[in-house]
């Protein structure tokens, strides 16, 4: 008996070393195996600009020129003030401006970020290059003072600025000298908007609705009023909505331009290659903005030709036969697909 209970403790024993053994092989191994691969990305983000917008990101990117390197000359001081109309429009043209009280307080920033010099955050790198220039929307060859004036008028819902001021020559000073290392008549990767795919359904406003709460209501108020601090004249967030923010006859009030701008430039911190909202996302919290009360504009000078209008304008009359809801808010597919081929 006492040598059968022997053996079975040495059985057991043999059993334990062995499960210690395999134990400590195992935790050696893995001490010594690469370490699991990192969580992969949600890529859904960025699908759009690896697929559809290859021909916008696989080539450079423009970067402004360096700040530093204006010189100290009467155009080195025109330029730097108008940089800083840019920056700080409402400071001098706004409401309670030190000059003159002819916009609305926005700033060109607000719309043009970093100054014009953002890529793909509506940046002046194409200006210099490109104009003057015939522009379909007046049907006319615009120079870029008219331009200046055409903002003025539209996204600052402000009066036109005398073109020999010494205020619109800054401006222009100042957007010429960013787009100043472009070549002529090149239009540069980086110039504008980053175009985002159209989407096969009308935008929905209701579900933009939802996004803006999520992303953008803390910083642009419940109803888009903006935010500024104390008795600033200017906004610290700007405002989307009613008689402060930009008119129906400005750029971003197309919804594809204002989707674009979005998707590769909000909430703050995003950019073109690195988003927060999926496209579905930006073309539903355009359309939510863009539903919301603003100033109107009379527009019945703009586009002489209605068959150059652009397939997103959102009022009539159109050269064909789609309408207004559709023109303003898609599909556009089909909009754009019957332009082709005319």
């Amino acid at each position: 008996m006492r040598e059968d209970s022997l053996l079975k403790f040495i059985s057991y024993l043999n059993c334990f070393a062995l499960v210690c053994v395999l134990f400590i092989a195992g935790a050696a191994t893995s001490l010594f195996l690469p370490p699991p691969d990192p969580p992969q990305p949600n890529t859904a983000k960025s699908t759009a600009i690896l697929k559809e917008q290859v021909d916008q990101t696989s080539i450079s990117i423009w970067q402004p020129p360096d700040s530093t390197k204006i010189e100290n000359t009467p155009e080195g001081d025109l330029i730097r003030y108008g940089r800083e109309l840019v920056a700080h429009t409402a400071l001098y043209l706004g409401p309670k401006g030190k000059l003159m009280a002819i916009s609305n307080g926005m700033n060109c920033q607000n719309c043009h970020l970093k100054a014009g010099k953002k890529p793909f955050g509506n940046s002046y790198a194409a200006v210099a290059a490109t104009y003057p220039k015939k522009r379909a929307r007046s049907g006319q060859i615009e120079s870029v003072e008219r331009r200046v004036n055409d903002c003025i008028e539209r996204s600052l819902n402000g009066r036109r600025l005398d073109e020999n001021s010494t205020e619109m020559r800054a401006f222009v000073a100042y957007i010429k000298w960013v787009g100043s290392e472009v070549p002529k008549g090149v239009y540069p990767n980086g110039a504008g908007l980053l175009e985002l795919p159209l989407l096969n359904r009308p935008a929905d406003a209701a579900k933009g609705m939802k996004v803006f709460e999520v992303h953008c209501m803390s910083c642009h108020g419940l109803g888009g009023e903006g935010f500024r601090e104390g008795n600033s004249p200017e906004w610290k967030y700007p405002p989307l909505s009613h008689d402060n923010s930009f008119n129906v006859g400005a750029g971003l009030f197309r919804l594809s331009r204002f989707a674009a701008y979005v998707k590769s430039n909000m909430p703050y911190g995003a950019s073109y290659d690195n988003p927060t909202l999926t496209d579905e996302e930006a073309w539903d919290v355009a359309a939510y903005i863009n539903s919301l009360p603003r100033p109107g504009k009379d527009l019945s000078q703009d586009w002489p030709d209605i068959s150059t209008k652009p397939f997103d304008h959102p009022f009539g009359p159109y050269a064909d036969t789609f309408s207004e809801q559709q023109h303003k808010f898609g599909p556009f597919g089909p909009i754009k697909d019957l332009q082709k081929k005319n």
